[in-house]
């Protein structure tokens, strides 16, 4: 008779909560450097504008209990537990423009944006 003896399933690792473009990476590198030296910057997504949802950045001292890291290009970032379902999978890019410049999001879980692009719904 022989005996059986249990494997344990092998652990993949998880793909990337989010990415970060380089040109997203380079400019918080310089802004961590200078006007934000020891801050992170904390994406959140809260309930506005025309299509309900919206991307929230701040920049805290500290990481809260419920922030996930987010490490790429180098840098560091914090993205609010919350918020998670709502960023899987999406790519923080910095762009810059004749008349503005910052942050955008190409993010996969969207279904639409209001005519003025300031919120989105899933």
């Amino acid at each position: 008779m022989s005996q059986k003896t249990a494997v344990a399933p092998t652990k993949r690792e998880l793909p990337p909560l989010m990415r970060v473009s380089q040109a997203a990476a380079d400019r918080l590198q310089h802004l961590y450097a200078t006007a934000h030296a020891g801050q992170l910057l904390r994406i959140s997504v809260s309930t506005k504008g025309c299509s309900g949802k919206a991307y929230d950045m701040q920049f805290v001292d500290t990481a809260g209990e419920s922030d996930e890291v987010v490490k790429d290009h180098g840098i560091t970032l914090l993205v609010d537990r919350k918020a998670t379902l709502y960023l899987i999978g999406s790519e923080m890019d910095y762009q810059e423009g004749d008349l503005e410049a910052g942050f955008v999001f190409s993010n996969p879980n969207e279904k639409g944006r209001c005519g003025c692009g300031e919120s989105f719904h899933v």
